[in-house]
């Protein structure tokens, strides 16, 4: 498995065409950490929403 994989390594390697593949791939990874971290954000927002909506629920179910 590992000798099949570093024949690929040397093969990409090689092969000029593989860095149009690179470049690609790089954006990608780009795009994804971006998407990921802005999640994260988005995540924490959400979160802060419920809370407050949870802690208004609650008061108002103890007045009634």
């Amino acid at each position: 498995m590992m000798k099949r994989l570093c024949s690929c390594f040397a093969q990409l390697h090689e092969d000029e065409s593989g860095q149009g593949l690179v470049e690609y791939v790089l954006v990608v990874a780009l795009l994804v950490f971006t998407a990921v971290a802005m999640m994260t954000n988005v995540a924490g927002d959400i979160s802060s929403v419920f809370s407050k909506v949870h802690s208004t629920l609650t008061s108002v179910l103890a007045i009634t």
